[in-house]
């Protein structure tokens, strides 16, 4: 059975199983700053199936004005059977009430695809908006 647990806090170990599966060695390089990540993120999901983590979602938001979309990760092994779709419904109903929804992503069609048909715009196709990144090289 693959069930969605809502509050689900996976385990060091599962997160970097399932982060490693899919590719994202940049979290896994720091399995503690990973959970610690995870642990402190305003919303977590886990994706379950007989008990084992095979994805999850997670983001921040100030319950108002913005929600950002982290991560949603489906394991290669359980991809491509709508499970992306689900978790990322699931997380936009709970935030349902929230103005804005961000997220940044790979440059990856599938992906886009996933969000498109949530209703994400890239921010190239809206005039009034622009979109800044800064990232901090790790001491």
């Amino acid at each position: 059975m693959i069930a969605i647990v809502p509050g689900d806090l996976p385990t060091k170990d599962e997160l970097v199983e399932l982060y490693s599966a899919v590719g994202w060695t940049a979290y896994t390089k720091d399995p503690e700053q990973l959970a610690m990540a995870v642990a402190n993120s305003t919303y977590v999901a886990g994706l379950r199936a007989d008990g084992r983590l095979v994805g999850i979602v997670r983001g921040m938001s100030d319950e108002v004005s913005v929600f950002y979309l982290q991560d949603i990760i489906i394991h290669p092994d359980h991809q491509r059977r709508g499970h992306g779709k689900e978790m990322l419904d699931h997380v936009l109903d709970r935030f349902a009430h929230v103005r804005q929804k961000v997220l940044l992503t790979d440059d990856e069609a599938r992906q886009h695809r996933l969000y498109r048909s949530a209703g994400y715009r890239d921010v190239r196709e809206v005039d009034t908006l622009h979109a800044f990144v800064r990232f901090e090289t790790p001491q």
